[in-house]
């Protein structure tokens, strides 16, 4: 027996000497931009149905409410306005805007590295939202958040190895001034994380300040048209089937600054989409060809995602449930969209639909963001800290989010089967004159880093471990990592004389 203790003891340190051995990127056992698609909820003929009826709603019904400037665009480039109003598209102009479509995006970050491939099946994990309360788990209940709690997320984001964008996931209501809330948000997430971010404008008008900054950051406008760092998440519709006016003027403004756009659908099945999951992503499809016309009327090949992000509703109380299978049937149909398009694709997973991080908003976030990943799905938004269905976003959550996209991710990289993987010759040498176990052998150690994601957070101790080291709590292991990670000077700073610049000239409310 102590023989035996010995080799087990010997091992255990063997493995953990191994995983102190930082990786190079390409042996990580998961990484950003890992190629899904292996999950496909609909057959090819159910998506062929799914894109003619796509066709055939913006040909037949098409979409209201397009601002003047849109009217110009999509009728110089064919779209037809009926005496009703609407424009209506033909199938010959959709094709065309397709065959146009910009299919080699790449999303930049500020520091070029952690840039986002979003060719092909390659799936990418962030946060995303407009929460309007941050979720205090010590007290048990939500408040206001502002400047500061978003500063938080994208410091918090940025040293999370599976959270690979921050979108922004927070309202800052501590701002009443729109103009000011706009590039103060962006302000607070660029000084917080390096990894690229995403943003929206509540006006047109207030593109150009927001730009002003983006250019001083960058260095210049030729420096930020060649690395565009900041991309908008533009809900260009009103669904079902209007354009959100002033959101398409805010689009134009910034396909003219050469910022990227998300072009977002979030129609509500059972109230602003249908209740079927089949007729919801038709209308979101739908809606979201009207906008990739939109975008190649104005820039042919403009950097655009795919945003179908259409949302479950519990209909007996009309309450979003993004905590839901449906939900996550609807991300996984849409990424397989975005597939059968080769585009750039975003949608929504990993939403909790619970108040508090528990056991509800585990199961929840973790359902949706394991089919997200399967399907493909470029850029999954509000994976990590969204709670009460996008109402409340959590700083603990977000940094217990970075374990569960890990799992996820694993779950996206699969099975690899080779003749080293099928381990043949290690089975032979352990059980033909061997030890009788693969513990601490060459083998495993040589690949326990690489093929194995290991929780950073998550506790997999023995009870007896667990109790000897006083029963560390989940929460209180996410809280401790939090103050860590916020006490730090950010890694994203800006240089001081350039954060005096900024400051000068704009009113920047987030503390020097």
């Amino acid at each position: 027996m102590n023989v035996q203790n010995t080799s087990r003891s010997g091992g255990r340190a063997a493995r953990r000497a191994a995983r102190a051995t930082a990786l190079p990127e390409n042996l990580r056992p998961v990484r950003a931009g890992l190629e899904g698609g292996q999950y496909k909820p609909l057959s090819e003929a159910h998506v062929l149905k799914i894109h003619h009826a796509a066709l055939d709603a913006l040909e037949t019904i098409g979409l209201a409410d397009a601002p003047k400037s849109g009217v110009d665009y999509l009728t110089n480039a064919g779209a037809i306005q009926g005496a009703d109003g609407r424009i209506r598209f033909p199938r010959a102009l959709v094709e065309d805007a397709l065959a146009k479509a910009n299919r080699s995006v790449i999303l930049m970050s500020r520091d070029g590295l952690t840039d986002l491939d979003l060719s092909g099946d390659r799936v990418h994990y962030g946060t995303a939202g407009a929460a309007v309360h941050l979720v205090d788990i010590d007290g048990k209940h939500y408040r206001d958040c502002g400047v500061q709690d978003l500063h938080d997320a994208a410091k918090i984001v940025n040293r999370l190895d599976n959270v690979h964008f921050c979108q922004r996931p927070m309202v800052c209501r501590d701002i009443t001034d729109n103009l000011e809330m706009d590039y103060n948000s962006i302000y607070a997430c660029v000084s917080g994380t390096t990894k690229h971010i995403g943003t929206s404008f509540t006006d047109p008008a207030f593109v150009n300040p927001a730009m002003e900054m983006l250019h001083m950051i960058a260095g210049g406008e030729d420096k930020w048209r060649e690395r565009p760092f900041v991309s908008n998440t533009n809900c260009f519709v009103v669904p079902p089937m209007k354009f959100a006016t002033e959101s398409c003027l805010v689009m134009e403004e910034c396909i003219k600054h050469g910022m990227p756009v998300l072009l977002l659908s979030a129609g509500m099945a059972g109230a602003t989409a249908p209740s079927t999951i089949a007729g919801a992503i038709v209308q979101a499809v739908a809606e979201c060809l009207a906008g990739l016309v939109y975008v190649q009327a104005v820039k042919p090949g403009h950097p655009t995602v795919f945003g179908t992000w259409p949302f479950g509703l519990d209909l007996r109380t009309g309450a979003m449930t993004g905590g839901s299978g449906e939900q996550a049937l609807l991300t996984a149909g849409c990424a397989q969209m975005h597939s059968f398009y080769d585009l750039p694709g975003g949608a929504a997973a990993g939403i909790a639909d619970s108040k508090l991080p528990d056991m509800q908003a585990g199961w929840e976030t973790m359902c949706s963001n394991v089919m997200a990943g399967l399907s493909g799905c470029n850029m999954i938004y509000e994976a990590a800290g969204m709670h009460a269905s996008l109402l409340g976003f959590c700083h603990e959550s977000l940094i217990l989010g970075d374990d569960v996209i890990g799992q996820a991710l694993r779950c996206v990289r699969g099975i690899e089967v080779t003749e080293e993987t099928l381990a043949l010759d290690q089975i032979a040498e352990v059980c033909l004159g061997g030890p009788g176990h693969y513990l601490g052998t060459s083998a495993t150690l040589s690949r326990m880093q690489s093929d194995h994601c290991y929780p950073t957070y998550g506790n997999r101790m023995s009870p007896k471990e667990w109790v000897e080291r006083d029963k560390p709590d989940l929460l209180e292991t996410a809280t401790a990592r939090k103050h860590e990670i916020l006490n730090a000077p950010s890694a994203a700073m800006f240089d001081p004389a350039l954060d005096r610049a900024i400051r000068a000239k704009f009113n920047i409310h987030l503390p020097a």
